[in-house]
């Protein structure tokens, strides 16, 4: 175990895996509502809250993931109404899909006991499911939780050296007409029509396992159900997380 300050808080914010994604319809805010099956991953990165008022970042990749006042983890400390020096420790690519940047998110709000569901929804759909960790059926905006029983999966992933940006790959979905995907995620024809180098990764996995991979999220993941380890293939399974 690292060593961390004295009187310092240690919080683990666990990866998100979107196994289907419906988009069900959209806001006259603009929101996307959505109708999703959501897990949590034995992958997460690792939040140190000492005294002061801060951010530190390391081990990031993918997206770039800048300490200033609009990352997630401050933004989550004023929708909290908190302070902290916070030491971030990433091991979930960002733009990856995975709910990086939710899930640290939904580590402070944990952290400083806020459970506003629907106001953790501004910060970022996945962020409530992110709060409560397990398996749950997500709809609304990301705000509406039905737990559903935990059920122990392993999921083999590959996630390309990019992101993707959600915000894009939602606006590529408007812009398509709202496509329906004939597989179990809505938001794949979008994210492809961004980013064309996402199907050669998608081909890869495939190929290596035998199986139909489905995008996690807005992407870059691409994931199919069991265990097929391989050079570039990351196994990862669904722990009991439930906070």
């Amino acid at each position: 175990m690292p060593d961390h300050p004295a009187g310092s808080e240690v919080v683990l914010a666990p990866a998100k895996l979107t196994v289907s994604l419906r988009v069900t319809g959209v806001r006259a805010d603009g929101f996307h509502l959505i109708d999703a099956e959501m897990v949590s991953l034995d992958l997460a990165d690792e939040l140190v809250f000492t005294e002061g008022d801060g951010l530190e970042i390391e081990g990031a990749t993918g997206l770039a993931v800048p300490a200033d006042d609009d990352n997630l983890v401050r933004r989550a400390l004023r929708l909290a109404g908190r302070t902290a020096h916070v030491h971030l420790t990433k091991r979930i690519p960002a733009g990856a899909g995975l709910g990086g940047g939710s899930a640290d998110a939904a580590a402070v709000l944990r952290w400083a006991g806020f459970g506003d569901a629907i106001a953790a929804a501004e910060l970022g759909a996945d962020v409530p499911f992110c709060i409560r960790g397990g398996r749950a059926r997500v709809t609304g905006i990301g705000e509406a939780l039905e737990p559903l029983p935990h059920e122990d999966r392993t999921y083999t992933l590959v996630t390309p050296p990019f992101g993707c940006s959600t915000p894009a790959v939602y606006r590529a979905w408007d812009d398509l007409g709202g496509p329906a995907a004939p597989g179990a995620n809505d938001l794949e024809p979008a994210a492809l029509a961004i980013e064309p180098r996402l199907a050669e990764w998608r081909d890869r996995l495939g190929d290596a396992t035998g199986a139909v991979p489905v995008l996690a999220g807005s992407g870059s993941t691409w994931f199919v159900a069991g265990a097929f380890p391989a050079a570039g293939l990351v196994v990862h399974t669904t722990p009991a997380v439930r906070f």
